[in-house]
C-alpha cells in the first residue's frame, strides 16, 4: 500500500569515513534521525544541540549500536561566540570537517495581526540567521581544504502558502535563497552547498505543537497518503552529503509527495 512506509534502509557505507557536524541533532526529529543514519552509514560525527540531556541521549543511543560515540557540544546557533566555538571544537576533535548540516529551525503558529516582533525575530534568527552564521564560520576551513559539503534544511513552506506560518515560511524561503547564492560563491573553492525541502515529517515534538486535526489533514494532502518518516528525509540529506551528488550545488531538493 502507498501509505505504508518502506522498510528501514540497510546501510551501504554511503558516507563512510566522512567527518560530519550536525546542528539540532538531538531527539526524535530529523536531526536525531540524521545522526543515527549517518552513524550507520559510517560517518564520524560531531553533534550539537541546545538540549544537553537529549543531545547526550542521542550520542549514547548511537554508541549502544556499536558505532563510535559522537563528540557532542551544546550550542545556541543564534549566538555568534558559541557558533565560532562549535566550529573550532569540531575541527579540533575531528581533525577537519567534511560535511556541515544546518538543521536548526523554529516554528510556531501565529496570525500576522497578532504576531509580535519577538515572535517574528526569534523564528528568523533560529531558522535563517543560524544558517548564515554557521556557514560564515565554517567556509574559511572548507575553502582552505578546497573541499567540503554543506546541507541545509529548508521546507516546502518556502514555496507553498499556509496560514499562520508567515514567519517560518519567510525564514525557510530565505534558507533556499541563501543556499543558492552561497553555493555560487563556494563553487570556485571546491565546496558544494545544497538543501532539502521536506513537506511533512512526523516526530514527537511536532505532534505536541500542532493544532488538533492538522496533522491528519496535511498527511491527506500527500500523494503517498502519509507523512514522511524522519529517516526518509535523512536519507536525502545523506545523498547530498555523499560523493553520489558530486555534480549538485545550489539545489533545493524537495522531499515531498506533492509538487510546490
Amino acid at each position: 500500500m502507498a501509505n505504508v512506509p518502506p522498510p528501514y534502509p540497510t546501510p551501504t557505507g554511503l558516507v563512510k569515513g566522512k567527518t560530519m557536524l550536525i546542528t539540532a541533532a538531538a531527539g526524535s526529529g530529523i536531526g536525531g534521525a540524521l545522526a543515527r543514519r549517518a552513524a550507520e552509514e559510517g560517518a564520524i560525527l560531531f553533534l550539537s544541540d541546545t538540549h544537553e540531556r537529549r543531545l547526550n541521549e542521542t550520542a549514547d543511543a548511537i554508541a549502544a549500536t556499536g558505532a563510535a560515540r559522537p563528540h557532542v557540544l551544546t550550542c545556541d546557533v543564534t549566538n555568534e561566540e558559541q557558533v565560532r566555538a562549535l566550529i573550532a571544537t569540531a575541527i579540533e576533535k575531528l581533525g577537519h570537517i567534511d560535511v556541515l548540516v544546518n538543521n536548526a529551525g523554529l516554528g510556531g503558529n501565529a496570525p500576522i495581526v497578532e504576531m509580535t516582533d519577538d515572535q517574528w525575530f526569534k523564528v528568523i534568527d533560529v531558522t535563517l540567521n543560524s544558517v548564515f552564521r554557521m556557514t560564515r564560520a565554517i567556509l574559511p576551513h572548507l575553502y582552505e581544504r578546497k573541499a567540503g559539503v554543506i546541507v541545509n534544511n529548508a521546507s516546502v513552506l518556502g514555496w507553498r502558502a499556509q496560514t499562520l506560518q508567515s514567519h517560518y515560511a519567510a525564514a525557510k524561503a530565505g534558507v533556499m535563497a541563501f543556499t543558492r547564492c552561497s553555493a555560487m560563491e563556494a563553487a570556485e573553492h571546491g565546496v558544494r552547498i545544497n538543501a532539502v525541502s521536506p513537506s511533512f515529517a512526523m516526530h514527537a515534538a511536532l505532534s505536541k505543537v500542532t493544532p488538533p486535526g492538522l496533522l491528519e489533514e496535511l498527511a491527506g494532502r500527500e500523494a503517498l497518503g502519509r507523512y514522511a518518516e524522519p529517516w526518509e528525509v535523512a536519507n536525502v540529506m545523506l545523498f547530498l552529503a555523499s560523493d553520489l551528488s558530486s555534480y549538485m550545488t545550489g539545489e533545493v531538493v524537495a522531499v515531498s509527495s506533492q509538487h510546490p
